[in-house]
């Protein structure tokens, strides 16, 4: 790849980041109202996308194994890093803390105690 390949493609990828930015304030920006549509996936897409990381998380979780939970894929590391996370976002309602938080425990628990 040459220089000016490089340069070509760091601008495409500048503008594409930039219209994503802007392209909403465009469409819903100003006085206009939200649509309806919009409004329902703001509030139903978060605990959606939520369920689905604990779901994709705990996929190769077997408790039932012969070492039980202590395994390693037993589950107590996941099962503890998601009660972590929980917790922490009954607590400070902070999404991003909430699954910071849960992720450092849990790899923590992975690397030091399992």
């Amino acid at each position: 790849m040459n220089q000016g390949h490089a340069v070509a493609l760091v601008a495409v990828v500048a503008v594409c980041t930039l219209l994503t930015r802007v392209i909403p304030f465009l469409f819903f920006g100003g006085k206009k109202e939200t649509p309806a549509a919009v409004q329902y996936l703001g509030r139903v897409l978060p605990p959606a996308i939520m369920a689905t990381l604990v779901v994709y998380c705990l996929r190769k979780v077997n408790p039932l194994q012969s070492a039980g939970l202590f395994a390693q894929n037993g589950g107590l590391a996941e099962v503890i890093g998601v009660l972590v996370t929980a917790g922490l976002h009954v607590w400070k309602r902070q999404i991003l803390l909430s699954i910071a938080g849960g992720t450092i425990c849990y790899m923590m628990l992975v690397q030091l105690v399992f």
